[in-house]
């Protein structure tokens, strides 16, 4: 049963060549859902069963996403804003599949959270907070803290170990894509603004 939603961008030139990729059992990889730049959504591969689209990874202690959730794929190279019909259909799309399996908004992720070594995507173009402001992801309340109180807050909200470069880069890329340097007391508060919220071991919070 999945308990996570994965957010992706295709990074291909455009969402034929990504949907040809994605049907190609030679490339073994998959998503379960596609959404073209002009708002098509396309099912690939049925909720319930598990598509290759997560790859190796860790989120809040889950070690094979790939079984544990559900894979979304936007049509962009990567080096565009994300049309307005297209995050139109994909909060539509992510508002029917959190109520179908009963997933909290913190468990809508970017591939870049789970996989921070390995991947970018959807990248500092996506809007998360467009999507929480709808309760379909969540988004930190912005304060001050100890720097040394950021990477415990990180790995409790649900990041993976990794090399602390990496572990800054996908959290900044995610929630502070204008930042630069060294983590700050602002990385730090908002990182423990959510660990107190969506820490792995606490109760279920509202975004």
């Amino acid at each position: 049963m999945p308990s996570l939603i994965v957010i992706h961008y295709t990074a291909m030139e455009s969402c034929a060549a990504a949907r040809a990729r994605l049907c190609d059992p030679a490339f073994e990889v998959s998503a379960h859902w596609l959404v073209s730049e002009a708002g098509g959504v396309e099912a690939l591969v049925p909720e319930a069963a598990r598509a290759w689209h997560a790859g190796a990874g860790t989120w809040a202690g889950v070690t094979d996403v790939n079984s544990a959730s559900i894979g979304i794929e936007l049509a962009n190279t990567g080096r565009q804003p994300f049309a307005e019909p297209q995050m139109a259909a994909l909060e539509a799309l992510l508002a029917g599949i959190m109520q179908r399996w009963a997933i909290p908004a913190h468990r809508v992720i970017a591939h870049s959270d789970m996989a921070p070594l390995r991947k970018g995507d959807p990248g500092a173009r996506f809007d998360w907070r467009r999507l929480a402001l709808q309760g379909l992801a969540v988004w930190p309340v912005a304060g001050a803290a100890d720097v040394a109180a950021f990477w415990p807050a990180l790995r409790r909200f649900g990041y993976p170990d990794a090399p602390e470069a990496d572990l800054l880069a996908a959290f900044r890329l995610r929630f502070r894509p204008w930042a630069r340097g060294a983590v700050d007391a602002v990385d730090a508060g908002l990182a423990c603004d959510l660990a107190q919220r969506f820490a792995v071991d606490a109760p279920p919070a509202s975004a």
